[in-house]
């Protein structure tokens, strides 16, 4: 049962895959397409299997600017997110600031980080990684800690609960699936962030940087190839994020009826 399960559920998009990029082989033949328009299938995996060593490098180069700046967003969002909770006017002066800020590109933001902290280091990249993940991880966590559903508080104090207990025993528990979404958006954002990231300026050794010097020398199979290895890079992020919850959230359900209670929030306004 659970193997047909696992094929049901794995097998339409692979065929669906498959068909796709038959059809786009097939179109780019029959229609004898330029490379520098559109590469078949066939000559991006060519491109894919030549230039391995090179993807592969250069998804790590991005990655590892990925996780650093996605570990200190987290982090720094975490903590800010507990001030947020303790202090009322800090929650009333931050958190409208950071959900403007975040409305913006701040992305353009990079160029200035490479003047401050030099286009020679991973720094502005990693700053800006950090920034993108902060306030998506501040916002939501915030929230899980403060929408505590008030018959619990009530109840903890009934028993003269001091205020750690309360935070360790419900509103810390309470904040669990709000990390957890926080984590499942902000660590695919992470990675577009340090893709992105390469485009103005800097080293020259990653994913970015890689696609757009292809592609401006009209090597549109190999730029796809490096597309692949971003990809990949993404969804490796967003799959470690979904274990890492189904691995340390509890199974019996409790976390889903809390975030019910508080008001079910998947992070609207709070976007990359």
């Amino acid at each position: 049962m659970m193997f047909r399960k696992i094929v049901a559920a794995v097998l339409p998009p692979i065929v669906v895959g498959a068909l796709f990029l038959g059809l786009w082989e097939l179109i780019v033949k029959a229609f004898d397409i330029k490379p520098f328009l559109l590469p078949a299938p066939s000559a991006i995996w060519a491109e894919l299997i030549d230039r391995s060593d090179d993807i592969i490098d250069a998804t790590l180069n991005t990655g590892t600017n990925a996780l650093v700046g996605l570990l200190f967003g987290v982090v720094f969002g975490v903590a800010m997110s507990f001030v947020l909770m303790r202090f009322q006017v800090a929650n009333e002066l931050i958190t409208p600031l950071a959900v403007a800020l975040n409305a913006i590109p701040i992305i353009v933001l990079v160029p200035v980080f490479n003047n401050m902290f030099s286009s020679t280091t991973e720094v502005p990249r990693r700053l800006m990684v950090t920034l993108i993940v902060f306030f998506i991880v501040m916002v939501n966590v915030a929230k899980g800690l403060r929408q505590v559903s008030p018959t619990h508080l009530e109840l903890m104090r009934s028993y003269a609960a001091s205020p750690t207990s309360i935070l360790v025993k419900t509103r810390i528990p309470n904040a669990v699936p709000y990390l957890f979404t926080a984590l499942k958006i902000s660590a695919p954002a992470a990675v577009i962030t340090a893709f992105v990231a390469e485009y103005f300026g800097g080293r020259q050794n990653g994913l970015g940087y890689s696609i757009t010097s292809n592609a401006a020398a009209s090597r549109n199979a190999a730029s796809w190839a490096y597309v692949i290895g971003a990809c990949t890079l993404g969804l490796i992020f967003y799959l470690v994020s979904i274990g890492l919850e189904k691995t340390l959230s509890p199974s019996d359900g409790s976390t889903q009826a809390r975030q019910q209670q508080s008001g079910g929030l998947t992070p609207g306004g709070v976007t990359t």
